[in-house]
């Protein structure tokens, strides 16, 4: 169950990047002080705001069970390769070879943290 919640974090934290990224993308536009209530109809914007939340919550709870210096580097890690994917799959972004390794080098930095349990 503890590593079903941190998954769920890195998933609702890297779906609010992409969400954050898709709502700032014309023609939908970002709130400003003269028009602060248009970000009720940009709402990919607004979803990417409540993941980030929902992620906040879960990555509380799964400090709960995890140590701080693990539960931290597979979430940030974990969405640090999710949302270099997503990018790809949802907003046709590309990724070099170097972008590759390094995504490896994090994946196995957080299976040699974890590992150490």
């Amino acid at each position: 169950m503890k590593w079903f919640i941190l998954l769920l974090g890195i998933a609702s934290n890297a779906s609010a990047s992409v969400l954050i990224k898709v709502g700032m993308l014309p023609p939908r536009q970002f709130p400003t002080p003269a028009n602060p209530w248009v970000i009720f109809e940009n709402i990919p914007l607004l979803l990417g705001m409540l993941l980030y939340v929902v992620a906040f919550g879960l990555y509380a709870i799964a400090l709960k069970y995890f140590p701080l210096n693990i539960a931290h580097p597979m979430l940030t890690s974990g969405a640090i390769a999710t949302v270099s994917f997503l990018s790809v799959a949802v907003l046709g972004e590309s990724l070099r070879p170097t972008m590759f390794l390094g995504l490896g080098f994090m994946i196995l930095g957080a299976i040699l943290l974890t590992s150490g349990r």
